[in-house]
């Protein structure tokens, strides 16, 4: 079994990011072509509440919803639901439970210690999305970007053309910083940069 990961430093990571997005930078173009800034904080408090429910084995209509089925937006107190998903987040994959057995999450089945490392992975792209796209800095946790590398890294096992979660990686040099390495294999270009 994968050892226990606390996701609360990049959850709170993600939640910083997010508090320094001023309004007009919803509309901004992110390292996600089909999302605006809007659209992905829409997806990560989506993916929070599901990972959430993922983690407690909570079955139903959140769990079997294809993350892709639809564009996610904002509410108006999406600033207050954020880091409230996050901190729900959070805590569900401290409970040990949460990490054994079988769970669900965007329709698929899979072992509770993948679904952990899927939802830190996920936080970590797109932390990293939404700071380029706002213009923040960005460090992430070494364990959380290891864990990110470790799941986004190809084992040659992978059926159909090896495009991983979020697309076909982005080559980096070896030497390149472990977020640079992490964000290649998750197929984005490190170097994105937004419109202004």
């Amino acid at each position: 079994m994968t050892d226990i990961l606390d996701l609360g430093p990049q959850t709170r990571l993600v939640a910083r990011i997010a508090e320094g997005i001023t309004d007009d930078r919803l509309a901004a173009a992110t390292p996600c072509p089909e999302y605006a800034v809007r659209n992905l904080l829409g997806h990560v408090i989506g993916l929070s509440h599901a990972f959430r429910l993922a983690a407690g084995k909570e079955f139903g209509p959140t769990l079997d919803r294809d993350p892709g089925s639809g564009t996610p937006d904002i509410s108006p107190d999406w600033r207050a639901e954020l880091p409230e998903a996050l901190d729900d987040l959070a805590h569900a994959w401290r409970d040990p439970s949460a990490w054994q057995g079988m769970t669900r999450a965007g329709g698929v089945d899979l072992p509770g210690e993948v679904a952990g490392l899927v939802a830190l992975d996920e936080l970590v792209v797109h932390g990293w999305d939404l700071a380029r796209a706002t213009g923040q800095e960005y460090a992430p946790d070494e364990v959380s970007l290891e864990a990110a590398k470790a799941l986004l890294t190809p084992t040659g096992d992978e059926p159909g053309d090896g495009g991983g979660l979020f697309g076909p990686p982005v080559a980096v040099p070896d030497g390149a910083p472990l977020l640079d390495r992490v964000i290649g294999l998750s197929g984005r270009d490190p170097h994105w940069k937004g419109q202004g």
